[in-house]
């Protein structure tokens, strides 16, 4: 009895914990919100500004401001950093090591294995990524009242299925987007590749479990379902 009612409590936990979230689901490379909005996620390569010359310089901050001024849309760039985890690559010279028939290489490898373990216990070693978020909401969404969107707020699965129809011609107008902005980043020297389905739902699942998700991958999402 005791077992039935945790395996009950466990699962109002989860019911009310993702009503609190702002994402509906997940589909074809889109991220839909529960206010109707959809949203795509670019990773961003990064440039040592401070090693460019000062003409680079120049040029990198003038294609900037032209990326700034050339979109009509808000975008949200996000710089997240994250402690590297370097257990899997450890394990994977370990393996190395022991497989390996060159004693000389061997004692390297080894040498190589501690002093990388000994570096990383000095300090938390920090990755950073950098995301930019592309939005698309509809016009309509602005000519609602706010008793509507506060009432839409707490039908997040009916509202997705209201907009289904409407899904494709949303993912066009954010395609554009996506392009748009694509295009602008590479002028400012800038590669951004777009996250897929699974991309999303790893960069979630990684930010609202920043302790569980370094010891517990998420599976793919071919084994997972996705969305309410």
């Amino acid at each position: 009895m005791a077992g039935k009612n945790n395996k009950l409590a466990k699962g109002r936990i989860s019911v009310s914990t993702q009503q609190y979230l702002d994402i509906a689901e997940i589909k074809d490379d889109v991220v839909v919100m529960k206010d109707g909005t959809v949203r795509a996620v670019l990773l961003v390569s990064s440039i040592n500004f401070a090693l460019k010359s000062e003409e680079e310089q120049n040029a990198i901050v003038s294609s900037y401001v032209g990326f700034l001024n050339n979109i009509n849309f808000p975008v949200q760039i996000v710089i997240q950093s994250r402690k590297l985890n370097i257990e899997n690559y450890v394990e994977e010279l370990k393996k190395m090591e022991k497989e390996q028939t060159n004693e000389l290489l061997k004692v390297q490898t080894k040498e190589y294995i501690e002093y990388i373990q000994e570096l990383v216990s000095l300090g938390d070693i920090m990755t950073k990524s950098f995301y930019v978020i592309i939005p698309y909401n509809p016009l309509s969404d602005k000519h609602k009242s706010f008793w509507s969107s506060l009432m839409e707020s707490f039908r997040p699965v009916s509202l997705v299925q209201m907009k289904g129809k409407r899904f494709d011609r949303y993912k066009d107008e954010l395609e554009r987007r996506v392009e748009n902005i694509t295009s602008a980043l590479g002028s400012a020297s800038l590669n951004s590749v777009r996250l897929d389905t699974q991309g999303l739902i790893e960069l979630y699942y990684n930010t609202y479990n920043p302790d569980t998700s370094g010891n517990q991958k998420l599976a793919d999402v071919k084994d997972i379902k996705v969305g309410a």
